[in-house]
């Protein structure tokens, strides 16, 4: 194996496991998470949801997060390189995946319905109105994210399995 294999190798394994790690922690989150905070009072739940997108911001989320769309990118250039070799088109399947079904999803319906919720008095009537909305909206998009990240991390572990075989 060269040097080039090695670093896509682990590329490939890092796109994996970060998608995997990334879906279930929207998994987490749209099977129980979201839910029990339905089950509170709006303004209890509001106040918990503000404080989970405060700290959701951290180095360790970031690089699972940020990091594995860093190598979706390099992976997703390498596999209009490859061209017809076993596993490339899994490579480009699982980059777009993730950076479409997971990170524009999240820019563009996530993190607005987190920024409207951030400015929202918890206690107050427009707090109420929003939360409902909140609720099923957001969920609606994790869920895509969810399965997004999921078949990414599909799609990434299939081209390991192909570039063993070809070894």
């Amino acid at each position: 194996m060269t040097t080039i294999d090695h670093l896509l190798f682990a590329l490939k394994l890092f796109s994996a496991l970060g998608s995997g790690l990334i879906a279930g922690v929207f998994f987490a989150f749209s099977t129980f998470v979201m839910n029990a905070l339905a089950r509170l009072q709006p303004t209890q739940g509001i106040i918990a949801m503000q404080t989970i997108n405060m700290t959701v911001i951290n180095p360790w989320f970031m690089i699972a997060f940020l990091g594995t769309a860093a190598t979706c990118v390099l992976l997703a250039i390498s596999s209009l390189w490859q061209g017809n070799q076993p596993g490339t088109a899994y490579l480009l399947l699982g980059s777009l995946l993730y950076l479409m079904g997971t990170v524009l999803v999240t820019i563009v319906f996530n993190v607005p319905l987190n920024d409207a919720l951030a400015i929202v008095k918890p206690d107050s009537p427009e707090g109420a109105s929003l939360w409902s909305g909140y609720l099923a909206n957001w969920t609606l998009w994790n869920h895509v994210r969810t399965a997004a990240a999921l078949v990414a991390a599909t799609a990434f572990t299939f081209a390991l399995c192909a570039q063993s075989a070809r070894s």
